[in-house]
């Protein structure tokens, strides 16, 4: 391996983890005795200088990406290159949201694990090989476990951890379990070669172990998306966490897996030569459309893509408290952006319109923890009847309620609006089956159905009588990004082209 190509491919996470040690320093060193609330504006900022820095390094990465023995271990560019932008830009708004929360002192360690967490998702959405996406998702997962527990003082805080934490180590033995039978059954960790070898794995008799193995793979990752029958962690984590913390979580997490399942199914449609099939065939034949890993692998997405839209949008109407009402309706999500990996083209309009929306989804969803955030400071309470006549309490703060939910309902001219529509269109534009069709009709039925959701949260943001009338103030760094983030929703809405061109010139 040349150490230089390794140095200048990983040059972003190098990065992230410099910042987290500077951070390390500078706050228990130099700042050791100041005030709180300087050492947490300290720490946040030299986070987002790091995170800034990483952002301008990934276009220094180049184009080949870090091969190994000419198997492919770090991809740049395209879906990656994107993706790791949008966690760096993600990970600084969550820093921001820090700033200000005051539920820690031990605040330079809480920054650097969210930079070290954040260096995991960067090598999980570049990664093309098993070993190097498990060290990526491990990296990942032991921070937000860290991350879930960081307000000592709350026992909910502890519990989510927990749970997350046990919950996350069976997913990682299922994942492990998967890659174990895929390198067994294929000679290689190459993720390449794991799909090119599944042709013929199919056609020599191996095929159920390569659907076990396919299953206990989609256990593992479903987790990290929070897909049922795997969700059951969110909900509690989402309650439980730090706001910041669940903010990351529900962003910056769901991007880099998201971005390797962009990978997985963009390698699962590789398209084989017909050396390949001579191989195994003797013929130079037509390959069949779907070989190898294509028909357990898309059929296992659908499944929890319905499963995910269906019970994410049904159990958050039961909802009362607003964050776990963001968490089913994560759920809910992550079943429409899985419908768009079932139904995956060959083509980058796919992968675009993934990226799209999950990018989308992670800014308004940060800006949404944020606002729960600055209500359950004020009130003590994250439940709907906290949000009980914010209009007159703090109009802008009800303003940037009113257009964040509105776009994860999909609301145009929002952006949310443009995120499923591009996800459909994308879908009906790779097949137009009844199957397709049904599939776009019932996510189409249950984000009519997330609008009822949201509209309650609304109704008591600006139609049912406040229970008390004392001003509810936010911090001006907590205000200040809310707006920033509302103000992109609304104009993304208006300017779709602006993040599509974006992310086109990664392709």
């Amino acid at each position: 391996m040349n150490y230089a190509e390794l140095f200048r491919v990983t040059l972003p996470e190098t990065v992230l983890e410099v910042a987290a040690l500077l951070v390390l320093v500078v706050d228990l060193g130099a700042l050791r005795k100041a005030a709180l609330s300087t050492r947490t504006a300290a720490a946040a900022w030299l986070g987002i200088l790091g995170c800034a820095v990483g952002a301008w390094t990934v276009s220094l990465a180049g184009a080949n990406g870090l091969r190994m023995g000419g198997d492919l271990l770090l991809a740049t560019g395209g879906t990656a290159g994107a993706a790791q932008v949008g966690i760096l830009v993600l990970t600084a708004l969550t820093l921001l949201l820090f700033v200000g929360t005051g539920f820690t002192r031990n605040v330079g360690e809480y920054v650097a694990v969210v930079l070290m967490a954040a260096a995991g998702g960067l090598i999980i959405a570049a990664a093309q090989d098993l070993l190097v996406i498990f060290i990526g998702l491990e990296l990942l997962s032991l921070g937000l476990y860290v991350l879930t527990a960081f307000a000592k003082k709350s026992g909910k805080s502890a519990e989510a951890s927990m749970k997350y934490y046990l919950f996350g180590g069976m997913s990682a033995a299922f994942l492990l379990f998967g890659f174990s039978y895929l390198y067994g059954i294929s000679g290689s960790t190459s993720l390449h070669t794991v799909v090119q070898e599944s042709f013929f794995l199919s056609v020599s008799g191996a095929a159920p172990l390569l659907w076990i193995a396919l299953v206990m793979v989609a256990a593992g990752l479903g987790f990290k998306i929070a897909a049922v029958p795997f969700h059951l962690w969110a909900p509690d984590t989402y309650e439980g966490a730090p706001a910041p913390a669940a903010a990351f979580i529900a962003s910056v997490s769901k991007v880099a897996s998201f971005a390797l399942l962009i990978s997985i199914s963009a390698a699962v449609l590789h398209v084989f030569d017909g050396a390949h099939i001579v191989r195994v065939i003797g013929s130079t034949g037509p390959l069949p459309r779907y070989a190898g890993m294509q028909v357990p692998w898309l059929l296992t997405l659908t499944v929890l893509s319905v499963a995910s839209m269906l019970l994410g949008n049904l159990a958050a109407l039961a909802q009362s408290s607003v964050r776990r009402l963001l968490a089913y309706s994560a759920v809910a999500h992550a079943g429409y952006i899985l419908l768009g990996l079932a139904f995956f083209s060959s083509t980058n309009a796919s992968a675009q319109a993934v990226l799209y929306y999950i990018l989308t989804y992670g800014l308004t969803t940060i800006g949404a923890f944020g606002v729960v955030s600055v209500v359950e400071r004020a009130t003590g309470s994250d439940r709907m009847e906290a949000f009980l006549g914010l209009q007159k309490r703090n109009p802008l703060l009800a303003a940037v309620t009113l257009f964040l939910f509105l776009s994860l309902a999909g609301i145009p001219p929002l952006v949310g609006f443009w995120a499923k529509f591009n996800l459909f269109a994308a879908v009906l534009g790779v097949s137009h089956s009844g199957v397709a069709l049904g599939l776009v009709a019932l996510a189409i039925a249950m984000s009519a159905v997330s609008l009822y959701y949201y509209l309650q949260v609304l109704k008591r943001v600006y139609v049912m009588p406040a229970a008390e009338e004392t001003p509810i103030a936010a911090h001006p760094v907590t205000m200040t990004v809310l707006l920033l983030i509302a103000a992109a929703v609304i104009a993304l809405g208006c300017f779709p082209s602006l993040l599509q061109n974006w992310i086109a010139s990664f392709y």
